[in-house]
């Protein structure tokens, strides 16, 4: 069976070398010292690998089941739930005025991403029940406030979000489910949601639907939908349950992963629904869900592959295999480890690289998040709306990819289910498809987040890296060489492949959107050499200062130029690409393929 071990101290790095959250000026970072942190992250790695990871295979292997109406999980997960909850870990970063304990986001991210690479279908209940929390907090009334979210901060109730129907997914302007409205300013909710993730089960005492739906009369496609707050059970005005809501699940999915996580068909029938925002802006407050779920869909990425990577060095470490080609490096046994073999190297570099990376830049993301929220920072909000789709695409797709290489390292093995490497394969392969599927984030980031705000945010971070390859350019000539050159070489490609969409996408717009999966990986690419240029410039700096650990952040210093040299010169690929237009993709009609 596999293991996991909380990598608290990478973690703990980020937060104090990278974020430097000691020294922000956002409101509640000056409360996270370095103790602190690490007593937060010490104890949530605890629940990761001692009560989490060890249901991870049995979810898998179980499933959900549908009984009577209402789903059962798998064997554990409800003591586990509890365990979350009086461990006050659905609440870490909720607002104080409604029970939670009101620590940053940022803080929030690092805990999410132990408790996912530990049991990522498991986790679910509790990440879906965060961001539906965050759209009442923004959109809510102050009596709905005060009604659904003390319970939803503490998971007594859990929530979920409704968007998809069978014949509509991305294109949401098609949906038929009705809301009608009623004397008593409620409406009548009535029609069929898909691929509802924890749309029911047995672990909370209720379940707050977000549902979208179309008022009739309203304006025609997605300016006519508006969002409803859809209670499993009506909540009384003393906030005990009343009677079941017109609201039933018509079956789970049988899924290719995430077993663990109950995938509904929700049925409303004359359900009882309310008004959540404003009448046909229900897509503004779904966007406060999606973004931050996005964030959290990048993040199931790489947590997956730390999972898998983490199991592929063990085995490569123990597995005897062969001889290294430079002499026998064991020599008492039969044959060396895997891990001597330069390709098996180069894969858990792969994989170690990226990882570390990714970690790095969905952090970064989450403190512009506690930047915008915290402080109102319409820059900080610009550029985090420019990075989700790409937070969410690139990582979401490396991070599959290094699934693959972990499950690779085992050779037969890893296909074997007795391992379980499939599995952190088979769950991270659902990251690439919800919450938008990895085209459509594409499609958003070159459509929409390039020309946000007249380009300034997409200008904004080009300066950013500018100024910091300018701040620290000719200190060391090595550091030059292994960091700063391949950013500055990676950023420009990303400006030339910018600088194309603009010279070409008007007057064909298939110019832009041909090139826009290359765009986003380019792009990925790009942030993660920033991340790994910040963190060889922290490891280079702890290590002249003088260090009781000079082993992790030699390690730190040298994963990261295996990044630079081997991961970043992507970016001239991904531009090739994009500067090849749209007729090689447009060539053959449709007959033709």
């Amino acid at each position: 069976m596999p293991t996991y071990t909380a990598p608290t101290k990478d973690l703990a790095f980020v937060l104090n070398s990278i974020i430097d959250v000691q020294n922000s000026d956002i409101p509640g970072y000056d409360e996270l010292d370095p103790d602190i942190i690490n007593a937060v992250l010490e104890e949530a790695g605890k629940v990761s690998s001692e009560i989490l990871a060890p249901l991870n295979t049995i979810g898998d292997t179980q499933g959900c089941r549908l009984e009577n109406g209402v789903v059962r999980t798998p064997d554990g997960f409800d003591t586990a739930f509890k365990a979350m909850k009086e461990g006050g870990w659905t609440a870490l970063d909720c607002d104080p005025d409604y029970g939670g304990q009101g620590m940053p986001y940022v803080l929030g991210t690092a805990v999410g991403e132990m408790f996912v690479s530990a049991n990522m279908a498991f986790n679910m209940y509790q990440g879906l029940t965060h961001g539906a929390y965050s759209a009442i907090h923004a959109h809510g009334t102050e009596e709905q406030k005060a009604k659904y979210l003390p319970k939803m901060v503490s998971c007594e109730w859990t929530g979920t979000m409704n968007l998809t129907e069978p014949h509509c997914g991305t294109d949401l302007g098609l949906m038929r489910t009705k809301a009608v409205p009623q004397e008593d300013g409620t409406y009548k909710i009535s029609g069929q949601k898909i691929f509802i993730s924890a749309g029911e089960h047995d672990l909370a005492d209720n379940i707050i639907h977000l549902v979208l739906a179309k008022i009739p009369g309203g304006p025609e496609g997605i300016k006519g939908v508006s969002l409803f707050i859809v209670p499993k059970f009506m909540v009384n005005d003393d906030g005990s349950l009343g009677e079941r809501n017109g609201v039933s699940v018509g079956k789970i999915e049988e899924k290719m992963g995430i077993h663990g996580n109950a995938t509904c068909v929700m049925n409303y029938d004359d359900a009882t629904g309310y008004l959540l925002g404003t009448e046909h802006k229900g897509m503004r407050a779904m966007f406060t869900m999606m973004n931050e779920a996005r964030l959290g869909v990048g993040l199931q990425g790489y947590a997956q592959a730390e999972a898998a990577y983490q199991n592929a060095v063990a085995y490569a470490k123990d597995r005897l295999q062969g001889r290294a080609v430079t002499g026998a490096e064991n020599p008492e046994g039969p044959a060396d480890p895997l891990i001597v073999h330069p390709d098996i190297r180069r894969s858990l570099m792969d994989q170690k690289s990226f990882v570390e990376g990714a970690r790095a830049f969905t952090l970064w993301g989450a403190s512009l998040i506690d930047r915008a929220h915290k402080c109102n920072d319409a820059q900080a909000d610009g550029l985090i709306s420019l990075m989700t789709p790409v937070i969410k695409g690139f990582l979401t797709d490396k991070g599959f990819d290094m699934t693959i290489l972990a499950q690779q390292v085992y050779g037969g093995h890893g296909y074997i289910e007795e391992w379980g490497m499939s599995q952190f394969a088979r769950d991270a392969r659902i990251a690439m498809i919800y919450e938008g599927a990895n085209g459509v984030q594409a499609l958003d980031l070159v459509g929409r987040k390039l020309a946000l705000d007249s380009g300034k945010h997409v200008m904004g971070f080009f300066d950013m890296i500018k100024t910091f390859i300018a701040e620290n350019k000719g200190q060391d000539a090595a550091f030059d060489a292994d960091f700063l050159d391949p950013l500055k070489a990676a950023s420009k490609d990303l400006q030339a492949a910018s600088m194309y969409f603009m010279q070409n996408g008007m007057k064909n717009p298939n110019h832009a959107l041909a090139g826009s999966y290359d765009f986003m990986h380019l792009f990925g690419h790009v942030c993660l050499g920033y991340m790994w240029a910040r963190m060889g410039k922290a490891a280079q700096e702890a290590l002249h200062s003088g260090t009781d650990d000079a082993a992790f952040y030699e390690t730190k210093r040298a994963t990261g130029r295996y990044y630079m040299k081997r991961q970043l010169p992507a970016t001239a690929l991904h531009l090739a690409r994009i500067e090849s237009g749209a007729d090689p993709v447009m060539a053959l009609t449709a007959d033709q393929f």
